[in-house]
């Protein structure tokens, strides 16, 4: 299986849904093996595929950043030569990261693959079939418009949206059923205000959200200084540097050049000395630096 597409959540949620149901169909491997790219190598993962043991007739095998094959073409192709042996009932899953256009170069490894699952963002219908199924497995019911008052107050957000749904399944394990009032009492008194989502929405671009969730955090205590470390974190993360925020930073860096984002960074810097040496009001500054990283 080939698993590729922009939401890096929803590819989560699958594969957390994927080795659930192989742990119950295979109880004598129940546990996935996890390799990367860059650590295992081709011959690693064709081995974990291909080695079955007589003790454990069937294994599933999660492979992750396979964007990683594209420093060599030939990796490529022992991979797809590889995938399209048989190896009995065993599994094997590819988890493409996310990008803004298709790989081209990974096309005989995509093509090898027996099923490719896409992971587009979901809209509010597909988010509420997601939280049906979760409910669902967990033995709860849910009141009319409780699921519905959920998604709303993620505002469609799909990290934010599976967080809470596991915070509410856990809170209402007991009950048997979940009610608009837990979902109200569970989650967040402002969902989406935290670091990281504001993160999130100026990395994606979204100059609006990122200014209504900048007012959130500061609202809730969140420091000033903290919040401009941490968008400086986010620009040179995406730049190459140490990122604390991985996924954030990698989506700016798709969507800006290197030029882009060192114009960022030195606005991040300019925002913190104007602040810093008393020429401007702090949050003045940090909306200053929140739209001029996120604009395009």
């Amino acid at each position: 299986m080939w698993i590729e597409g922009d939401d890096e959540s929803l590819k989560a949620a699958f594969l957390a849904e994927w080795r659930r149901a192989w742990s119950q169909a295979v109880p004598d491997a129940p546990v996935a093996r996890v390799l990367w790219v860059r650590e295992n190598g081709v011959d690693e993962i064709l081995a974990a595929f291909h080695n079955v043991s007589m003790f454990s007739p069937r294994e599933l095998t999660i492979v992750f950043d396979v964007e990683d094959l594209l420093r060599s073409e030939k990796r490529v192709a022992a991979l797809a030569e590889g995938m399209s042996r048989p190896a009995g009932d065993s599994c094997l899953v590819l988890v493409e990261s996310a990008a803004d256009k298709e790989r081209a170069k990974l096309a005989p490894a995509r093509s090898a693959a027996a099923v490719r699952w896409q992971a587009d963002p979901p809209n509010a219908s597909d988010l509420l079939a997601w939280g049906q199924k979760r409910l669902a497995r967990e033995g709860l019911t849910a009141e009319a418009g409780a699921l519905e008052a959920l998604v709303q107050a993620c505002e469609g957000e799909t990290p934010t949206f599976f967080n809470e749904l596991g915070k509410l399944v856990a809170w209402c394990a007991n009950a048997g059923k979940v009610t608009k009032a837990d979902v109200a009492e569970v989650s967040r008194p402002v969902v989406g205000a935290e670091l990281d989502e504001y993160l999130v929405a100026v990395a994606k671009g979204d100059v609006a959200l990122a200014a209504k969730r900048l007012g959130r955090i500061l609202a809730e205590g969140e420091s000033e200084g903290g919040i401009l470390f941490s968008l400086a974190n986010l620009v040179g993360g995406a730049l190459g540097g140490w990122a604390r925020f991985r996924e954030a930073s990698q989506a700016l860096g798709r969507r800006k050049d290197p030029r882009a984002l060192a114009r960022g960074l030195d606005a991040v810097y300019r925002a913190e000395a104007a602040w810093k040496g008393g020429r401007t009001d702090v949050r003045l500054a940090l909306e200053m630096a929140t739209r001029e990283v996120a604009g395009a």
